[in-house]
């Protein structure tokens, strides 16, 4: 099995930081709780947007595309990306008007 990296972009209008911060976290959380949780790295762009919106990057690996895809599960098949433990995922979870675009990856080089 091959680790799969769910990498978010994120965009933050300004004066919403805190609120990113605390959504993200609180997802984390719930990940770190989940079977095939390996890590997660959060970052923030050290320049703002011209309309002061910051943004991040939040990356989670899980073990396999099969964890992530339990910990997801129900959450592809609904408008909403609600899993069955009632969290809105695929980046669905942050409200208006952040902006997330949620993308899976697997590792195909990697240099030291």
């Amino acid at each position: 099995m091959e680790q799969v990296s769910v990498i978010n972009t994120i965009v933050v209008p300004a004066g919403m930081e805190a609120e990113a911060e605390r959504v993200r976290s609180v997802y984390v959380d719930y990940f770190s709780r989940q079977t095939g949780f390996v890590s997660s790295t959060f970052y923030k762009a050290l320049n703002r947007d011209d309309d002061g919106a910051l943004r991040y990057v939040n990356i989670v690996v899980w073990a396999s595309q099969a964890h992530f895809e339990q910990v997801v599960n129900q959450g592809f098949d609904n408008a909403e990306g609600e899993n069955l433990d009632g969290l809105r995922v695929l980046g669905k979870g942050f409200p208006a008007p952040i902006q997330v675009w949620p993308g899976q990856y697997q590792v195909i080089a990697e240099n030291s």
